[in-house]
């Protein structure tokens, strides 16, 4: 597991084919190819899954594709979200497609200011933007989402606290050892950024 810093991609694209990404990183650092077993969006930080063979990495993706791997996430969001809440909304298959998926995401909110809250987001599927998409159905959308946020809290929030990119972290992972079997769950801490950004806008108890 490594953890992600905001702003960088997980791995080459057709779009980007001589960024600075995290697996060259990963595979610089450790001297030997590594194999991606899911992503974060660019602006999204914390823990992601590299493996070391591409055996592992396809027995890692079936636990993720078979919704085995629990995922936790936090984030910032618009307004005073709801104690806990269950998000079960089909969302498109992909960008620009017309085929919807179901869903699903349970939300609680750990600490809420003045027209914002900090939320733990648990997907129970894996699609495209689900969170993203789950938080701005609910008309709470994440703070500094470009895609589907709101632009007056977008300004305020990063006028504010000076964070500059999408509020959302990997927290952790729970999932079955690749080769053991055994439960295994790692963590990555929250960032200095959104952690001082949770400070200023009154987010205490989180």
């Amino acid at each position: 597991m490594v953890d992600k810093p905001a702003g960088l991609l997980c791995h080459r694209s057709e779009l980007a084919p001589d960024r600075d990404v995290v697996m060259i990183r990963v595979r610089d650092a450790l001297g030997a190819y590594v194999y991606p077993v899911h992503r974060l969006d660019r602006g999204t930080s914390g823990a992601l899954l590299f493996a070391l063979s591409s055996e592992v990495a396809a027995r890692l993706r079936t636990e993720f594709d078979e919704a085995r791997v629990k995922k936790r996430y936090v984030a910032i969001a618009r307004g005073v979200v709801p104690e806990a809440v269950r998000v079960d909304y089909a969302i498109p298959k992909a960008e620009g497609s017309k085929e919807r998926v179901p869903a699903v995401t349970s939300v609680r909110r750990l600490a809420a200011g003045d027209h914002v809250s900090f939320v733990e987001c648990l997907p129970e599927t894996g699609r495209y933007h689900q969170i993203r998409r789950h938080l701005a159905h609910l008309r709470h959308p994440l703070a500094l989402d470009s895609n589907y946020g709101t632009g007056w809290f977008n300004r305020h929030v990063r006028d504010t606290t000076g964070l500059t990119r999408l509020a959302l972290h990997a927290a952790g992972l729970t999932f079955e050892h690749p080769v053991t079997g055994a439960p295994l769950s790692v963590e990555a801490p929250l960032p200095d950024d959104l952690r001082r950004a949770i400070e200023v806008l009154g987010l205490t108890g989180a």
